[in-house]
């Protein structure tokens, strides 16, 4: 496994185990609670974990230009 722990999706929480979620489209670079508000400027773009999570609340996707893209999470996925 990587860096990164890939078991729980940081935006989402489902446990998708991917690197990318395919729920909400987050792509797991790290960024956990300590540091939610910063925007890394990396694979997730101009989006700090606390505004995907909010997306995510709101369009059921880290950025609503994904709402199409994600699906729902499977049973064995729940937190």
């Amino acid at each position: 496994m990587g860096p990164y722990s890939v078991d729980r999706c940081p935006c989402c929480g489902y446990r998708t185990g991917c690197i990318t979620c395919p729920v909400c489209f987050w792509t797991n670079d790290g960024q956990s609670d300590d540091d939610a508000g910063v925007v890394r400027d990396g694979p997730n773009g101009d989006l700090s974990l606390s505004y995907a999570r909010l997306n995510f609340a709101i369009y059921g996707a880290s950025h609503p230009r994904y709402a199409e893209i994600v699906r729902a999470p499977r049973p064995d996925e729940y937190p």
